[in-house]
């Protein structure tokens, strides 16, 4: 029996596709509503602001600082389990969204709310490009 497990992967939709093609792109894009102009983060298709479907997609900077993390040291799918104990950060951009994504480039001790962090981009094999985050110096 083997002890290798498969991780979960996205399967994007309508509303979140553009969201992830723009990961493969190396962008990190997040909505904008046409009406109101508020800008928005995770992709749906309804303004919280105004309430418009209408809205477009706009790159995010890649800046932001620390929110909130947790030290996952029981992976929620045995998939993560080799990679256990990583650091998954809340992050609030500089266009005033949060976003998430694991910490690379320093451990949790060295973490603090508000620390300076830079967006990457990393690839796992053949799964999809996902969004992770760097001490901002390291960019």
């Amino acid at each position: 029996m083997s002890d290798s497990f498969t991780k979960p992967v996205p399967h994007p939709g309508p509303d979140t596709q553009p969201f992830w093609d723009g990961l493969a792109r190396g962008e990190y894009l997040i909505q904008r509503c046409k009406d109101c102009g508020k800008l928005r983060h995770y992709p749906r298709p309804v303004c919280d602001g105004c309430w418009s479907m209408a809205h477009e997609w706009v790159a995010a900077s890649g800046s932001g600082t620390v929110h909130s993390w947790t030290v996952c040291h029981h992976p929620f799918h045995m998939g993560f389990k080799a990679q256990s104990p990583y650091i998954l950060l809340t992050v609030d951009l500089a266009e005033g969204v949060r976003a998430q994504g694991q910490l690379r480039g320093l451990p949790a001790e060295a973490l603090r709310l508000g620390l300076p962090v830079a967006l990457g981009y990393e690839r796992e094999g053949e799964g999809p490009v996902l969004p992770i985050f760097r001490p901002a110096e390291e960019r």
